[in-house]
């Protein structure tokens, strides 16, 4: 035996439970929609906060049938309680010997621990049932309900999923469906699904065409501490004939703004990976290594990064000396107000098969691209938004330019805007409460406009007496 293997014995079975003999019982059907209510009579007030889904608890099963909660208490041995009404969803069917079971599995110990009921008496009981949707009093409780659906709907959103069709793709007119690719070609694409699928970063969502596999579309998140930051960044890509021999072909939704010197105005994407630009061998496509997953991450690290600025060949030589950073802090600040110009393009314009998760993301980012705009106007310098908040600056001269402050202000109301569109309650402006009418001060103007009245009158008066006199 290896000595680095330690043998651990099997725990002791549990010993089979004595099982009793049956005894003959006579069954007792209570069906639902035949019992009768009487709401003013036998129907019982439930205290407030009670939740029909509660687990069971001193003998008591609550379930909601119809508006009424039917409480069985005390159910004895054998009894059948016949429901033909529908269940809500996830919720206990209760049958023969009082043992709950379920149909679908759930976190909740309710659903997952089948409960047997030992009473003696029956006792069954229709009480009005509280609402089973939340009630909502306020606009901030209504606004926590939402952004749960919308984070909960970006938690399950998958990083990588194939789509029928893409409709409204920049290459769409660059093939065909029925068009049949090389064994090579194949093989490539389906081995670039497979790294995509498993190896994504979160920040990263991808969705591939099953009718034209050579099709696909990416959104890359703006990463936090760059000029970028809760941003949405979509791209277009298509996988020419000869592809992995060439490397794929990549158009950005520019919306007709050019915010980085890497992604032009039109959709070109400038990169070395991509054959546009100029680099050494290591830095081009290899078609034997380079890979889609390579391509997106190097989209994001290398073009959407902290100082975009120094992106510009020209100008990468400056990057540290003072002259090159006051530069390329400019740079940045002009970068923001693009990308919030991009946030208001994508929400009125989302592309294919990512429309909710554009209305999900900036819905649940909405307060956080404010709170940043809000420091922003008040002096916190370009990237500085981490985790909500802003990083500590010792030097004053750090702080954002006045145009870019000015700039903030301006811009920031049209996405609130699209923000308040999307159901943010917490934006919206809310009506200024009617000026309080005193009494007092009623009386003591209608006062002081006598006063006046009588003052001028009395001076006209007395230039009068100087003229005749």
């Amino acid at each position: 035996m290896d000595p680095d293997v330690v043998e651990i014995a099997p725990p002791p079975l549990a010993s089979p439970s004595r099982t009793r003999k049956p005894r003959k019982v006579n069954l007792e059907v209570i069906d639902v929609e035949q019992y009768h209510v009487d709401k003013m009579n036998k129907g019982k007030a439930i205290e407030d906060g009670h939740n029909p889904f509660s687990p069971v608890a001193n003998g008591v099963i609550p379930m909601d049938v119809d508006g009424y909660t039917l409480v069985l208490k005390d159910i004895p041995t054998g009894v059948k309680v016949a429901i033909s009404t529908t269940q809500p969803c996830g919720f206990q069917n209760y049958s023969i010997n009082g043992t709950c079971k379920s149909s679908r599995s759930s976190s909740n110990p309710f659903l997952e621990t089948p409960t047997t009921v030992h009473h003696q008496t029956p006792n069954v009981v229709m009480e009005p049932s509280p609402s089973s949707r939340p009630v909502i009093s306020d606009a901030s409780a209504s606004s926590e309900v939402v952004t749960s659906a919308q984070a909960n709907f970006l938690r399950d959103f998958k990083s990588f999923d194939t789509v029928e069709d893409f409709s409204d793709h920049h290459y769409l007119s660059k093939g065909k469906a029925s068009k049949q690719n090389s064994k090579t070609w194949l093989k490539k694409v389906q081995a670039d699904w497979k790294i995509l699928e498993k190896d994504l970063p979160e920040t990263i969502f991808v969705r591939a065409c099953e009718s034209r596999m050579d099709l696909m579309r990416a959104v890359i998140i703006g990463a936090e501490g760059t000029p970028y930051h809760d941003g949405l960044f979509f791209f277009d890509i298509q996988f020419p004939d000869t592809y992995p021999s060439v490397p794929p072909k990549v158009h950005y939704h520019a919306g007709g703004l050019r915010i980085n010197p890497n992604l032009y105005n039109c959709g070109k994407v400038c990169l070395s990976l991509l054959g546009t630009w100029t680099g050494n061998k290591r830095e081009r496509w290899l078609p034997q290594e380079s890979t889609m997953l390579q391509l997106l991450v190097s989209i994001q690290a290398l073009i959407l990064n902290q100082k975009p600025y120094f992106n510009e060949p020209g100008y990468e030589p400056t990057m540290g000396t003072p002259s090159g950073e006051a530069h390329s802090k400019v740079y940045s600040e002009n970068v923001f107000i693009l990308s919030l110009r991009t946030m208001v393009y994508s929400m009125r314009k989302p592309p294919k098969h990512f429309e909710e998760f554009v209305c999900s993301h900036y819905f649940v980012r909405a307060l956080d691209i404010v709170k940043a705009c809000n420091a922003y106007k008040d002096g916190a310098p370009i990237g500085s938004i981490v985790k909500g908040g802003v990083q500590g600056i010792e030097e004053t001269s750090q702080s954002g330019s006045k145009k870019f402050r000015t700039d903030v202000a301006a811009f920031v109301k049209t996405v609130v805007g699209e923000f308040v569109k999307l159901g943010v309650k917490e934006l919206e402006e809310k009506p200024k409460p009617p000026p309080v009418v005193n009494a007092n001060t009623e009386s003591n103007n209608a006062n002081r406009k006598r006063s006046r009245s009588s003052s001028i009158k009395e001076f006209l008066a007395n230039i009068g007496r100087c003229v005749f006199q």
